[in-house]
């Protein structure tokens, strides 16, 4: 019991420790520093509920990295507001989201899940990493799928000093005068920000970029996730192979300083690391750094 309860210890922090790998964050900092999308794709959204509507779909790199973005005016992002909707009947559900009145009990995608027969009938917003993307109903729409972006296909999330992954699960509707973009579950949101996140607290800096990869290697599919896990790090670390392997596309590699066979990114060849267990595959941690043993 004891051997299980540590696997299942490291496995938690492997995946809330990630670090944001080399490449991923030198895109982070050039979107940042080159201002406003240029190549804006649909009308204007908000990222809160008032301020501007200069919140946009950013294809500037669709063509060199297969890589759609929500991008602010100058160096801004968008925020991160906190969905709650979704299966909250299943595991992990420790009250945040009470009190939320805008949540739904179903995702936009509720039918594939369902269809996938694994055991839930909708993503768990307490256990699956997703991100609301792409806006429907009145006023400013964009659909994502128009795009190339499949349905819960693997996206992307800088927060911080952390790459998280997730699935593009719901989408926002437009239900006020401002239609708004940033949002994602209560379960990503925390990986993020911790657990002060609950369905009335988010995360409001605009400093949060979300990455979605159009394409059918995005799309875990019935089998490539674990979609009926049990908890946020069990859902988030059965599609991590998939989330390295996009990310690759950015900027030709999978960052921390080795070559792009690496598999676990941020964590190469040249990394830092105090320990084995920092570095990625069969690489060895040497004087501070992963090595070839």
């Amino acid at each position: 019991m004891r051997s299980i309860l540590f696997s299942a210890a490291l496995l938690a922090a492997a995946v809330s420790a990630r670090d944001v790998p080399t490449n991923v964050r030198n895109f982070y900092n050039s979107v940042k520093n080159a201002g406003a999308c240029s190549k804006k794709i649909g009308p204007g959204f908000y990222s809160t509920d008032g301020g501007s509507g200069n919140y946009y779909y950013c294809g500037d790199h669709k063509d060199d990295y297969n890589v759609i973005y929500l991008k602010g005016p100058g160096s801004q992002f968008v925020n991160m507001d906190i969905d709650c909707d979704g299966d909250r009947s299943g595991p992990g559900n420790d009250g945040r989201c009470n009190g939320d009145g805008t949540s739904q009990d179903i995702t936009s995608f509720q039918y594939i899940v369902k269809g996938y027969n694994k055991g839930i009938n909708d993503l768990n917003p307490f256990v699956h990493p997703y991100v609301v993307f792409g806006n429907v109903g009145q006023g400013n729409q964009f659909d994502p799928q128009a795009h190339g972006i499949k349905p819960l296909s693997v996206m992307a999330v800088v927060c911080g000093d952390r790459l998280i992954y997730g699935v593009w699960g719901d989408e926002n509707g437009n239900d006020g005068p401002h239609p708004v973009v940033g949002e994602a579950s209560i379960s990503l949101a925390t990986a993020c920000f911790g657990n002060g996140m609950t369905g009335n607290n988010g995360h409001d800096e605009n400093d949060v970029l979300y990455i979605a990869f159009p394409g059918d290697d995005a799309v875990p599919g019935a089998g490539g996730a674990n979609w009926g896990a049990s908890s946020y790090a069990a859902f988030e670390n059965s599609i991590q192979d998939r989330g390295n392997k996009l990310i690759q596309r950015i900027g030709g590699g999978g960052g921390g300083g080795g070559g792009n066979d690496c598999s676990w990114p941020g964590h190469c060849e040249g990394a830092s690391c105090n320990d084995e267990n920092d570095c990625s595959d069969d690489l060895v941690c040497k004087n501070g750094k992963c090595a070839k043993p």
